[in-house]
């Protein structure tokens, strides 16, 4: 009877037990495979999103907590008239910004609004994921458009009170509370947003600091990692179908019931081993066919089952490594902004100056150096630490940094000793050196004359500038003739002054 059944030949059927076999085993793995992918891609997304969101949010009420808002009440009053409107769109035609600086000087409103600014550049200079930072005046829920207050960026100061069409994620928001953060892409490209409200003394309102996070990059990655999964699972999944397509071409026989009946058990998941995931486990040993298929079929399940979990742990053991390399790229980028900064005044400090230096070096090699170099040294900065205290002095040293600074905001800045400074200036500053250099040694003889300001608010210091010079080989000769020219200054300074506190 056996070698009969042996010449019989097999009826043709429509769907062979080779081609049930070779779908089952193809669905299992595909179903495995895009859920676990799917799955894994869907919590990476959700947690990302919810640190930005969470990092947005937490970024604008902090800030909250450093705003003056009985200034803002007062800047907001200002702006919102019919006559600054009026004047704000006549500077943005003209792109001419002293007309506002001319309007906030008159009615008071400068000295803070510079002081708000520069506020809000220092803090998003410390946070590594914020791209924008700025206070906003949101309309009602039926508004078409925003105000902005004072920017973070660097744009024309004529964008102070600037309408901006409201987009429409943001469309029916009340403004009376916490604007939840959103994820979208708008006029600036994918941000993730959030609005943290500033009160007056009565529980109104006044605007909101606003927060942005650049998502462009985040958004890149997660494209990049959909991507490579997919690839992954392509290639994987035809691997195990050329070794179904081998196996079923060798082994296949007609279907027994019992291993039918057993198959419909086995349902793989990630975490499950091969008792859970209900692995063919007869005792079969007839040593035919039918002994062939089971061995077949009971070794291909417990590939499924390790494969799912090898997947599950290869995955895992990804997004530790990304995590960990994120961490560590974070920490790196941190200490290299600290070791170049000054940790008072936050401008470069005498690495960071060392630095620049050689660059300049290199440009006069290249024969395409332009720049001029400007040595400010505080005036009576000992006199005031030794009567009024260290904290005077620094508030000193910060006040006559922040000047120059506001200056030459073109240009780096940076504290070589306690009390010397240096900027180098570059393009737009060092066109207009000979009138900005002049503009700080006034402002400091005014600052230095108003008796009535504390002692330590009365910002002095001697200024020397010195230009390069074509026949120079080093950046130090510029920097010679300006540390004379400083030098000179200070001498004259302490011939025509006495200490003001005296």
């Amino acid at each position: 009877m056996q070698k009969e059944y042996i010449k019989m030949e097999p009826k043709k059927r429509k769907f062979s037990i080779g081609k049930k076999m070779y779908f089952f085993v193809t669905l299992i793995v595909l179903i495995a495979i895009i859920g676990s992918c799917a799955f894994s891609f869907a919590i990476n997304v959700k947690q990302i999103d919810k640190y930005f969101k969470r990092l947005s949010i937490n970024t604008a009420k902090n800030f909250v907590s450093f705003t003056d808002a009985a200034y803002l009440k007062e800047l907001r009053k200002a702006i919102e008239s019919e006559e600054y409107q009026k004047l704000r769109e006549e500077a943005e035609a003209n792109e001419d910004e002293a007309t506002i600086e001319e309007f906030l000087k008159k009615e008071g409103l400068w000295d803070k609004y510079v002081e708000q600014r520069e506020l809000l550049r220092q803090h998003i200079s410390n946070m590594q994921d914020i791209k924008y930072l700025y206070y906003i005046v949101w309309g009602d829920s039926s508004s078409e458009g925003d105000m902005y207050l004072i920017d973070s960026d660097d744009v024309p100061l004529y964008e102070t009170g600037y309408y901006e069409p409201r987009e429409k994620e943001f469309e029916g928001t009340d403004s009376q509370s916490v604007i939840e953060p959103v994820i979208n892409k708008g006029n600036w490209g994918w941000l993730c947003s959030s609005y943290a409200p500033v009160y007056d003394e009565n529980g109104n309102v006044i605007c909101h600091v606003g927060c942005d996070i650049d998502m462009e990059e985040i958004l890149r990655e997660r494209r990049f990692s959909l991507t490579t999964m997919v690839i992954t699972a392509v290639i994987f999944t035809a691997i195990v179908l050329v070794v179904a397509v081998l196996f079923v071409k060798k082994s296949v026989v007609q279907p027994l019931k019992i291993i039918t009946s057993e198959m419909g058990k086995f349902s793989p998941s990630v975490g499950k081993n091969q008792e859970e995931s209900g692995v063919i486990n007869l005792d079969i040993k007839t040593g035919d066919e039918i002994g062939d298929i089971y061995e077949g079929i009971h070794s291909m399940q417990v590939r499924i089952v390790d494969y799912i979990n090898d997947i599950s742990v290869m995955q895992r053991d990804k997004e530790k490594a990304e995590r960990y390399v994120m961490l560590k790229d974070q920490e790196i980028a941190q200490i290299n902004m600290e070791a170049f900064k000054d940790p008072l005044t936050g401008v470069g400090n005498n690495a960071s100056f060392t630095r620049k230096t050689e660059k300049l070096n290199e440009e006069i090699k290249n024969g395409t150096a332009e720049f001029a170099i400007v040595m400010v040294d505080a005036n009576w900065l000992k006199q005031t630490n030794d009567r009024y205290g260290h904290s005077a002095g620094d508030a000193y040293i910060k006040g006559c940094c922040h000047i120059i600074c506001e200056i030459f905001k073109h240009s780096p800045v940076f504290r070589i000793g306690g009390d010397e400074f240096v900027a180098i200036l570059r393009d737009e500053d060092y066109a207009e050196r000979e009138r900005k250099v002049q503009e700080l040694k006034q402002y400091y003889e005014e600052r230095y004359n108003n008796t009535k300001l504390d002692p330590w608010l009365r910002f002095s210091a001697s200024v020397g500038v010195a230009e390069y010079w074509k026949g120079d080989d080093d950046y130090k000769k510029a920097f010679r003739r300006a540390d004379s020219d400083m030098y000179e200054n200070k001498i004259k300074f302490k011939k025509n002054h006495k200490l003001f506190y005296t």
